[in-house]
């Protein structure tokens, strides 16, 4: 499924592109399964900007994705629809008792497909059963790091993990980060890989573009005066940040890590860093 090129009848045009819809089998979302975003603009309940660079955009439905399918279940692809709230498709399907859910679309969903859940299932692309019953060295989405919680890995268009190994109650898994964690055999995963696969490799192109997403002008801080950010002053002229990188409020950025692990990183075999040193 190849990305859309335009033809450059502009400088913007040039290098520009979008995703290919082909895939997509309507355009109407089902009216049940959505219900208004509200643009915050970046803004918290004080009013205050807790996220910069964000504000207009085009308006949108969030779509009621189910990540969270009991088992026993089986359900059949009806349409294949775009979200504009995240990168991959959405498949719309209808269970045995005739209820409607949103799920993840992967590389093999097609319309009139069918889906099952549960230790049951065979293991066929699509099927969400639980780690304990899925063999080791399959690709698999949409995970749950607690099982019963609903699917918090492994989301987002093109990404697939690998089921390394299982090891008493835990099973093993490489993630697409590089990073090896355990989960508990428990919880449940779909065998496959995200749809919408070539989506990384889309150009925005247009500042426009960018502003019809949401996303708001971004000004570098070598640029700004001293009074408003740590590399901003100097007497004209192009300098660099005269220091090590930092963000506006002189919080270090590169090779500093400014993340608070308050869990445990126990269940973690390897960290996305240690497999980047490794390459």
């Amino acid at each position: 499924m190849p990305v859309k090129a335009y033809n450059p009848t502009t400088p913007a045009r040039r290098g520009m592109t979008s995703q290919d819809l082909s895939d997509i089998t309507t355009r109407k979302p089902l009216k049940s399964l959505i219900k208004a975003k509200k643009q915050n603009a970046g803004r918290n309940n004080q009013g205050r900007i807790t996220v910069r660079h964000r504000g207009g955009g085009v308006r949108r439905h969030y779509r009621l994705v189910n990540h969270n399918l009991p088992a026993g279940l089986t359900l059949t692809v009806e349409e294949i629809e775009y979200d504009p709230n995240r990168s991959a498709r959405i498949a719309r399907v209808k269970d045995q008792y005739n209820l409607y859910h949103y799920v993840l679309a992967d590389t093999s969903m097609v319309k009139g497909k069918t889906i099952q859940t549960g230790e049951e299932a065979p293991i066929d692309a699509s099927n969400r059963l639980p780690l304990s019953a899925i063999p080791v060295g399959t690709m698999i989405y949409a995970i749950e790091l607690t099982a019963g919680k609903g699917a918090q890995m492994v989301r987002a268009a093109g990404a697939k993990a690998q089921l390394m190994a299982k090891e008493g109650n835990y099973a093993t898994i490489k993630l697409p980060s590089g990073e090896v964690r355990k989960v508990r055999l428990e919880a449940t995963a779909a065998i496959g890989t995200v749809g919408n696969v070539q989506h990384q490799n889309v150009k925005i192109g247009s500042a426009g573009r960018r502003r019809r997403k949401g996303i708001r002008p971004t000004v570098r801080g070598v640029v700004m005066n001293a009074a408003d950010h740590p590399h901003g002053g100097g007497d004209g002229g192009r300098h660099g940040t005269g220091k090590a990188p930092r963000t506006p409020w002189g919080q270090l950025t590169l090779g500093y890590r400014t993340r608070r692990r308050k869990g445990s990183n126990k269940l973690i075999v390897r960290t996305r860093h240690d497999a980047k040193r490794k390459r």
